[in-house]
């Protein structure tokens, strides 16, 4: 089968698969209009090693609150729909949404949420970008309808760093190797972590490996000359574990490695027994299904069999940042409607988004607030260890760095303004 008919195959499937859901609703829904989330994803091209998780998450989430009465009696309904990471597809897809009834948008890719942020701007339609997506979208006076509504990549590096520096009893005098994907994701921490560098004293060097991360052995090599006290990894799918092999092939322990949130429990599935226990990472959301949301979504949607995918992946980083994506959407939802009433509008959503206080998800994520100015919601994360089984954590909720990580995102839009 081709690309683009496997492409178009699977958005048949999913467009189905989101038009039965709602043909299950039960009684009390029938009446009243359904409020319609876009998700716009990719499926078929670059982000396919978290995509199909994070809509699972997604979808069984929207199940469990429809089941449980909706918003106010109205029922989700979730638009389904593989961009493959091309901007001109999102934006297509995107058209279509809004003209379809659509009050809320996902893209889950970095290219597309880039190409989409002034649009959205300019209609008043929200948008979450959880983990992804610029930086300065953080700042909800120069995107006000755009919401990260998670720790940004710069926060995620400022948080790694601050880990560190408690663990090793301060970072002066220590060499850090940043080895990352060499494109705009791997390169933003970057700045980030060379102001910290300067003020707590540690040596930084810098080795990108080229897109798309399936060969780093060249690389590796100049790390292991440096004997760095500490490595940095900034990848995203298959090129992580491509990371982890290679560093601990060049002598390097997995305690002392340490990863953006691209890393999943499937990345770690590649290495056998213990050999990379102690391999640590940002986490934005628990993982397994303790969480009280988890196991309604157990209880209410798994068992009974009505889930959207792989019983084995519930509760999986990936499926739970899906989860987390539309816990957080939901809740924006709700406060506006119970602001502004019905019918629902962009700048409803968008008001009920910057009163979301101490927000946790029933215990998923660290507790998020969002304001008309931070539309990060403070850059809180933990850090976890891989222990041969699971992520297990290793901090408590918190943050870092935040007034470097403002000073960064201000410098930014101040950029942005003189190229216009």
């Amino acid at each position: 089968m081709k690309h683009t008919d496997l492409a178009l195959s699977r958005r048949t499937v999913l467009t189905a698969a989101a038009a039965a859901s709602m043909g299950s609703l039960p009684a009390w829904a029938q009446d009243k209009a359904p409020i319609q989330f876009a998700t716009l994803l990719d499926f078929t091209r670059v982000y396919t090693f978290l995509t199909a998780e994070y809509s699972q998450g997604q979808q069984d989430y929207i199940n469990l609150v429809n089941q449980e009465g909706g918003i106010d009696g109205h029922p989700i309904k979730l638009i389904i729909k593989d961009h493959a990471s091309y901007p001109e597809r999102g934006i297509a897809l995107y058209n279509e949404a809004k003209a379809a009834g659509a009050v809320f948008f996902d893209f889950l890719s970095s290219p597309v949420a880039n190409a989409l942020m002034p649009r959205v701007d300019e209609d008043h339609m929200p948008m979450i970008a959880f983990a992804h997506g610029r930086a300065d979208a953080a700042d909800g006076d120069a995107f006000p309808y755009v919401f990260p509504s998670a720790a940004i990549y710069r926060s995620q590096a400022a948080l790694l760093l601050k880990y560190i520096d408690e663990q090793e009893g301060g970072l002066k005098g220590k060499k850090i190797a940043f080895v990352h994907i060499d494109s705009a994701f791997g390169k933003e921490p970057i700045e980030l972590i060379e102001r910290v560098a300067k003020t707590k004293g540690f040596e930084l060097k810098l080795y990108p490996y080229p897109v798309p991360g399936t060969e780093q052995a060249a690389t590796w090599s100049e790390v292991r000359k440096n004997r760095p006290d500490k490595i940095i990894i900034w990848g995203a799918g298959p090129g992580q574990a491509v990371s982890i092999r290679s560093a601990v092939t060049n002598g390097i322990a997995p305690k002392d490695i340490h990863s953006v949130i691209w890393l999943s429990e499937s990345d770690m599935s590649a290495f056998k027994g213990n050999e990379v226990v102690g391999v640590k990472r940002v986490t934005l959301v628990n993982t397994g299904t303790g969480p009280a949301i988890l196991k309604r979504i157990v209880d209410k949607v798994v068992t009974p069999g009505k889930g959207s995918g792989d019983k084995a992946k519930v509760g999986t980083t990936y499926y739970n940042i899906g989860v987390a994506s539309m816990a957080i959407a939901v809740q924006a939802v709700k406060l506006g409607m119970q602001k502004g009433g019905a019918p629902l509008t962009g700048e409803k959503i968008k008001a009920g988004y910057e009163t979301i206080k101490d927000f946790t998800a029933e215990g998923l994520m660290p507790p998020l607030t969002i304001t008309a100015k931070d539309h990060q919601g403070g850059g809180a994360g933990m850090i976890s260890e891989w222990d041969g089984k699971q992520w297990a954590p290793k901090s408590d909720w918190g943050s870092a760095y935040q007034d470097v990580v403002w000073d960064l995102i201000k410098e930014d839009i101040a950029k942005s303004k003189e190229k216009k």
